[in-house]
């Protein structure tokens, strides 16, 4: 199974692109934080009686590991989600290329994290296909062309927006593997959508976002639920199945079949061709994806 651990960190970041591309535009008409705390609050709702069963795991936790736990829900939950939705909400889901920024940005992040907070040792290799991965997701979002930023302030601050979502989900990434250490990849998962939720709830509720709750439809209602069950409860299981299995330096760079996956899907579903430019950027990024997984480091698959 550690042979294959890199393929469920690549299938949760498909279904990243998915919420992105085809779900979370409906939840358009509602305040940032009222989306993430809803989505992460009914989540956690399902996941309590799981928790409660493998509470025994719970008690293996340490301050540090709390820590790591509460920098993962803050950033990666709350800051990291309500930025990349944020983005979403000003290009109104329509130029993805900016908002997609984040993840040519995010292994920078990451790798530079995983080696001051993990200690991880990275074989040179390993740098030549995270950097062609990232040149190449360059391309498959943008084309030959340089960023457009002429369209407004909207567009400017969705790029900030993009920048902050990937230094969240980057320094999530390592501290995910640090939080996960000592408990297995469901209680993980159950955590860190409670500890999420705790701090949502107050961020919503200083905001003075509960009182939209009546914004909320019936098919707003039905959308949250298919995102706990596809793209967001259940992405996240595959997510942390697989980072527990892998270094997280492996992991961000796995995490890069989002962007290749929203470039697909907007192809597929809304009819946008891709440049010869961006397909070649597409063949690149998987193809550097695919040697990053195979790496071995001193003779041995990459692993903890």
């Amino acid at each position: 199974m550690k042979k294959i651990a890199p393929l469920f960190i690549i299938i949760a970041a498909f279904l990243w692109a998915l919420d992105g591309i085809v779900l979370r535009p409906s939840l358009y008409s509602l305040p940032v934080p009222l989306v993430v705390f809803v989505e992460h609050a009914l989540a956690f709702l399902i996941m309590l009686p799981f928790l409660i069963a493998e509470f025994k795991e719970v008690k293996k936790l340490k301050k540090g590991d709390w820590g790591a736990f509460i920098w993962v829900a803050i950033f990666g939950g709350a800051i990291g989600t309500m930025a990349i939705t944020k983005a979403l909400f000003y290009v109104n889901f329509v130029n993805l290329s900016i908002v997609i920024l984040l993840q040519k940005l995010q292994p920078l992040f990451a790798l530079s994290l995983a080696w001051l907070v993990l200690k991880e040792k990275l074989p040179k290799k390993f740098f030549i296909w995270a950097v062609l991965a990232i040149i190449a997701a360059y391309f498959v979002t943008f084309g030959a062309s340089l960023p457009d930023l002429s369209t407004g302030n909207k567009t400017l601050a969705a790029a900030l927006f993009s920048l902050l979502a990937a230094f969240a989900w980057g320094s999530s990434t390592v501290f995910s593997k640090r939080a996960i250490q000592k408990v297995n990849y469901r209680v993980g998962t159950y955590l860190r959508f409670g500890v999420t939720t705790l701090i949502m709830f107050l961020v919503v509720a200083s905001t003075g976002n509960l009182t939209s709750f009546n914004q909320i439809t019936l098919h707003q209602f039905l959308t949250f639920l298919i995102i706990i069950f596809s793209t967001g409860g259940a992405a996240i299981f595959l997510y942390y199945y697989g980072l527990k299995k892998v270094k997280a330096s492996l992991s961000t760079i796995c995490e890069l079949a989002f962007p290749l996956s929203a470039i697909l899907l907007e192809y597929f579903i809304r009819g946008n061709m891709l440049s010869w430019v961006q397909w070649v950027g597409a063949v690149m990024l998987g193809y550097a994806i695919y040697k990053v997984a195979r790496l071995k480091e001193g003779g041995d698959q990459v692993e903890n």
